[in-house]
């Protein structure tokens, strides 16, 4: 059993993961080197590596990215720019990225406190009810005694 988990882990196929997944959870697949596994005649392998993290680096790296409106917005409320006009047609995605998560972070903030105010508001007027004697229980005990009464007045206007 092992010789063919061996030899399924030499050919790097599709066997490896059916076995992996299926029969043996727990199995962990090491990969082989790239120098192991290439056995290609007639190519560079320096050549296309190069060419392979070139294009990876102009996919990841946009030339101009234009921001719209609510960006713009959210470019001056962060700081990045004192006024609308002043945010340029093109910008680096990275700097519009960066300005959202400061703005995101900040609405968190707000967020948190608005939380916090709420909890000592409500704890305030809690204390003020209880002072004035309304608690849930009296209002309950209350509304079920009137609620009684018109059943029974009810009951004697129906005969």
């Amino acid at each position: 059993m092992a010789g063919l988990i061996a030899a399924a882990a030499a050919g790097g196929g599709r066997a490896v993961r059916i076995l992996d997944k299926s029969l043996f959870p727990g199995l962990r697949v090491i990969k082989a080197p790239c120098w192991a596994s290439s056995r290609k005649m007639g190519t560079q392998e320096g050549s296309a590596q190069k060419l392979n993290t070139q294009t990876s680096d102009n996919i990841l790296k946009i030339p101009g990215y234009r921001p719209t409106a609510w960006d713009r917005k959210i470019l001056v409320w962060t700081g990045r720019f004192k006024k609308i006009d002043d945010v340029p047609a093109t910008l680096p995605f990275e700097t519009v990225d960066a300005a959202r998560n400061k703005m995101r972070v900040k609405i968190s903030y707000i967020m948190i406190a608005l939380t916090i105010s709420g909890c000592i508001v409500m704890v305030i007027l809690g204390k003020r009810a209880v002072s004035r004697h309304e608690t849930l229980t009296n209002l309950n005990i209350e509304r079920k005694a009137r609620l009684r009464d018109e059943g029974a007045q009810g009951a004697s206007d129906k005969p």
